[in-house]
């Protein structure tokens, strides 16, 4: 049976997605084309032996329209023959990249791919799909859900209320978060996977000093009059110092069948071995890494307890503590290098990020199992267990 295994991961450092954001000048396609072109060098290939690139970008529109991904292979000088798509399974997009991608490995429709994925929010702000006025859901939706959906940050504090989650419960973890993304910055550990840009070397999210004192001192983010008499549990403890951030930045994943590493001489950083999707309820909309976890270990034929590391997507505090809290995973062995609240969370990038991170944690810490999850707006999650080689 044909299996599928990572030979090269890379990124570039996230910049904040705001007008004077050091990525802010960069070109979506072109930032992709960076962090594709630093994955083809790191890895020696020849890139006409790729079969196909998949790119997630979530807002596909304006400097992110056209097929973005297709473009940045030609922006960074790959053959005309390598053929490109670019996919929308919304923050998940580049994990689903990854899942097309190394599914298309074992099948044998593919013996290398790259899955990939850019988001400039700088540039092409969120929703900037969504003209004013203009409905996304249609009727169908309407009539099945007639309470109305909501957005995601009054999922997240719907969520914190559900769990029980408090405000300070949450500062700390994003508190943490900071503090692990600074330490393995210092500590020299995101230099394999980061190739920086002019201008940016570093995260530049990620703020060292964070403590409980200043996050406590933030206004809640979403607190809305109309949502507040809709759903009188909310507490309002979600702030701009316990979500994501917006921000820029891409990220690749270099995949190939284990066969044509060994005949190309590639060195596997971990082998794809399990994958899941799943959808849960669009309210709440951010719970669906709890089914997708329990998924994805049946699939794999493993327990919680044969996990050595997590990534589950820090798209806000109360969606890691409360899959924590569902599936009794051990926070010391989640986000171990920080997570979005602090690296950042680049939209379309973000899949192959965690998986980035996730390859070269492994490799780092001699672990043999990885998982990683994402919520997904519209209530949908992915999930892949990844295993070391």
């Amino acid at each position: 049976m044909r299996d599928a295994v990572i030979v090269e991961a890379v990124r570039t450092p996230i910049g904040k997605g705001k007008a004077d954001g050091a990525l802010a000048h960069v070109h979506p396609v072109q930032l992709l084309a960076h962090t594709l072109g630093a994955l083809v060098e790191r890895s020696g290939i020849d890139p006409a032996l790729i079969d196909d690139v998949i790119g997630g970008t979530v807002d596909q529109v304006g400097e992110q329209a056209m097929n973005t991904t297709r473009y940045a292979v030609l922006a960074a000088g790959l053959p005309e023959s390598v053929p490109a798509t670019t996919v929308d399974r919304q923050c998940g997009s580049s994990q689903q990249a990854v899942h097309f991608a190394a599914q298309g490995v074992i099948s044998g429709a593919y013996d290398i791919a790259v899955a990939c994925g850019v988001e400039s929010m700088s540039r092409v702000p969120m929703w900037s799909n969504v003209p004013a006025g203009k409905d996304p859901f249609g009727p169908g939706v309407a009539a099945r859900y007639p309470q109305g959906l909501v957005p995601q940050g009054i999922s997240a504090e719907l969520i914190a209320a559900k769990w029980s989650l408090s405000r300070a419960r949450m500062d700390e973890f994003a508190v943490s978060s900071h503090r692990k993304a600074a330490a393995a910055w210092q500590a020299g550990l995101f230099d394999a996977e980061t190739a920086p840009l002019e201008g940016l070397a570093r995260d530049e999210s990620v703020r060292p000093g964070s403590t409980p004192e200043i996050l406590a001192g933030l206004r809640p983010a979403y607190h809305d009059v109309a949502f507040a008499e809709r759903f009188p549990q909310i507490e309002w403890n979600i702030t701009a110092g316990n979500a994501s951030p917006v921000n820029d930045g891409a990220s690749a994943v270099l995949i190939a069948s284990g066969e044509t590493a060994a005949r190309l001489g590639l060195r596997p950083l971990a082998r794809l071995h399990s994958f899941a999707v799943t959808g849960s309820d669009p309210l709440l909309m951010l719970t669906g890494v709890v089914p997708a976890t329990e998924k994805v270990l049946r699939r794999a034929g493993l327990t919680l307890g044969d996990i050595d590391l997590f990534e589950v997507n820090e798209a806000f505090a109360s969606v890691v503590l409360a899959w924590s809290q569902e599936t009794g995973a051990d926070l010391d062995r989640v986000n171990v290098h920080g997570g979005a609240i602090a690296l950042g969370h680049p939209l379309g990038a973000s899949g192959t990020r965690l998986t980035t991170t996730l390859v070269h944690a492994m490799r780092e810490r001699g672990a043999r199992y990885g998982l990683q999850t994402m919520c997904e707006a519209g209530g949908l999650a992915n999930a892949m267990v990844l295993e070391a080689v």
